[in-house]
């Protein structure tokens, strides 16, 4: 018999409503995407921590979610208000600063660098071609330019304000799903297994463990990196020593690195004639520097049991491709995608 023409069409027109409405919900809710995406990855990484306090404070969760939404407001949104003010406060004197660059003088180091063996002659010798010449050339180039484009940042700033409702916006989330944490996790089991079984499941405990390594991993060395980086630039004395930490920090998330801020401050210390402090912060740079090659793969393998290229890859691609919030996306998928593939090659056809 011949299906009719109305129950052939039926399902079509069916599978079309429910895409339309699935785009048309997505579509609406893309504003929140991007905060309930970071709160979900601050959720899950802090959720260990959620329990542990909720254990101190005589099993309550209410006053643990409002602790944990405390620290986090002081944590992404005070320091951000804060940076936000000292630059516009100072943006006169950052400018004077920049365009004082082109009188800058660097002086040679001490003659007893180059007396050291081995290398001596030569540290000397790159000192006073790259930093000596070549620097000094670059900043008188680039002074008249530099009020410009210090006054173009500031003026950039007017876009904050979505920015700081954003933020906002990802505490209210969080401390949502710190409150009802349980039913969301049961939820998103739910829909796993309904779409891949048992499979979904494991691949929605690996995600979870990937967005902890991560955390543990990425964020934690960073912060490790710009506060011991701040403590060696506040202790030699470079002005606006809490921008630069914030900036460190933010390259440090970014797979940078401090160096980028922390060569300028040991090439100033030397500048302003302070030799010693020069001295001690270039120990305190290789030192910060080179921190992260043992500390970050320790604090990954805490987190999760995941190849360390494949969370590298993941952190560096989805920087690049999501922008910041990719660190955490982005292993996240090569995680999951790694897993389901290995999964899947491993099976065996069942004999005939």
């Amino acid at each position: 018999m011949t299906e009719p023409r109305g129950e052939v069409a039926r399902p079509v027109f069916a599978v079309f409503a429910i895409v339309a409405l699935v785009f048309t919900s997505l579509w609406i809710f893309r504003p929140f995407i991007g905060a309930l995406i970071w709160a979900t990855t601050i959720v899950v990484a802090t959720w260990p921590l959620l329990l542990a306090l909720q254990r101190i404070l005589w099993g309550r969760r209410a006053p643990a979610v409002i602790l944990l939404s405390i620290v986090l407001l002081g944590v992404l949104f005070v320091p951000f208000v804060l940076s936000i003010a000292a630059i516009v406060a100072n943006v006169d004197v950052i400018a004077a600063r920049a365009q004082s660059l082109a009188g800058l003088s660097v002086p040679p180091l001490p003659a007893w660098v180059a007396g050291l063996p081995v290398v001596g002659e030569n540290l000397s010798l790159a000192w006073d071609q790259f930093v000596g010449v070549e620097l000094q050339s670059l900043l008188a180039k680039g002074a008249p330019y530099a009020a410009q484009a210090t006054k173009w940042a500031v003026a950039s700033l007017g876009g904050i304000g979505l920015a700081l409702i954003q933020f906002l916006l990802t505490i209210v989330l969080a401390a949502v799903l710190w409150t009802n944490g349980e039913k969301a996790a049961a939820m998103v089991r739910r829909y796993a297994r309904r779409l891949a079984g048992e499979r979904g499941e494991g691949s929605l405990r690996l995600a979870g463990q990937a967005i902890r390594g991560v955390a543990l991993g990425v964020v934690v060395t960073a912060l490790v990196q710009a506060l011991l980086g701040g403590l060696g630039i506040l202790i030699v004395g470079v002005p606006f020593a809490s921008l630069l930490t914030a900036v460190m920090f933010m390259l440090c998330i970014a797979q940078v690195g401090p160096f980028l801020v922390l060569v300028p401050c040991v090439i100033w210390a030397f500048a302003t004639g302070h030799q010693g402090a020069g001295i001690f912060l270039v120990v305190w740079t290789i030192f910060v520097g080179t921190i992260d090659n043992f500390l970050r793969p320790v604090l990954i393998r805490k987190g999760a049991d995941l190849p360390l290229l494949l969370v590298f890859a993941g952190v560096i691609g989805g920087l690049i491709a999501f922008g910041l919030l990719g660190i955490f996306v982005g292993p996240v998928v090569l995680a999951v995608t790694h897993t389901l593939a290995e999964a899947w090659a491993s099976e065996e056809p069942q004999p005939e």
